[in-house]
């Protein structure tokens, strides 16, 4: 019998041991490499609509209700996305139709042809605004006042919508004259509002005013007052009422307080006064220049200012 036992056959020497061990060890690597994605495929997903796992929107195979859940996320991203670009378009469309690349100017009760500098006026005031070449923030009053300065024949401007894309219609309300008033030999008109204006579209008015009182007035500012203008109507109808025929009005050199009224039929002025009623001197007038008639003079005035008194030389 042997001392010591004998080692078993089997038994690998140490070095082979190791190599063996590192072929076990690179096999598994690779056994775990191969089949990882089956394991993590069976674990995060589910081809069941009825088994949820954790991770399962993320998962390599998704089940029905969330392929679903996802459907609706895109078109709810589409629309909005599709909501968007309309939005946009819409407001860019508006504000295009609502630009004012060009004017086109037109005029209410006017047969004559207008000026085109009244279109270069509007684009010159626009070109100074370029935010209100946009309609909706066009404004209209300073826009008045603006072409009132370069043309005071103007009285108001309107805006009356789109003439076609990018030109924009401006309607002119343009000053129709009372009297035909002429201030140191030019020829002017005076509206209702008592302002000067060189220009007329309308026709010309039968009562000449002649201003020798030499005040200098330029034209687009107002020459005389409502009240004034007002006792000329006034005086001049109710003369023609009477049968008189009013041909001048003469305004006095050194004052605004009075008028001296020529007739057709009658060769000589009569002085008025603004400061007394036109219907009562007109009625002074009237009995004057009867009597005058009756009694064949024919002075250089008559005066009918004071109050039941008439004056002649």
């Amino acid at each position: 019998m042997a001392l010591f036992p004998r080692k078993k056959q089997s038994e690998l020497p140490r070095r082979r041991q190791a190599a063996f061990r590192g072929d076990e060890e690179q096999r598994k690597d690779d056994f775990d490499e191969r089949y990882s994605f089956r394991r993590n495929r069976t674990i995060t997903g589910s081809t069941s609509s009825q088994i949820s796992s954790p991770g399962e929107s993320n998962a390599q195979i998704k089940s029905p209700r969330v392929q679903a859940h996802e459907l609706v996320q895109r078109r709810r991203h589409i629309g909005a996305t599709l909501l968007l670009v309309l939005s946009s378009a819409g407001v860019l469309l508006f504000l295009v139709s609502q630009f004012t690349a060009g004017a086109v100017v037109r005029a209410t009760d006017v047969s004559q042809q207008l000026d085109g500098n009244y279109a270069a006026i509007i684009e010159s005031y626009l070109s100074s605004q370029p935010l209100e070449r946009l309609r909706f923030l066009t404004n209209t009053d300073h826009l008045s006042r603006y072409v009132q300065a370069h043309a005071p024949e103007v009285g108001s401007v309107s805006l009356d919508g789109a003439a076609g894309i990018g030109t924009s219609t401006f309607v002119l309300q343009l000053r129709e004259p009372t009297v035909g008033w002429t201030i140191n030999g030019r020829q002017q008109y005076v509206d209702s509002t008592g302002t000067a204006f060189t220009r007329n579209y309308f026709t010309s008015p039968a009562v000449q005013v002649i201003d020798k009182s030499g005040i200098q007035v330029e034209a687009g500012q107002a020459i005389a007052s409502n009240r004034f203008l007002g006792f000329v109507g006034r005086a001049v109808a109710l003369a023609k009422q009477q049968g008189f025929t009013v041909r001048q009005v003469i305004i006095p050199s050194g004052t605004t307080r009075q008028i001296e009224l020529k007739m057709s039929s009658i060769g000589y002025p009569v002085k008025l006064s603004i400061d007394r009623g036109a219907g009562e001197q007109v009625e002074d007038m009237t009995r004057a220049v009867r009597w005058l008639k009756a009694h064949g003079k024919s002075p250089k005035y008559l005066d009918v200012r004071v109050s039941g008194e008439a004056f002649y030389r």
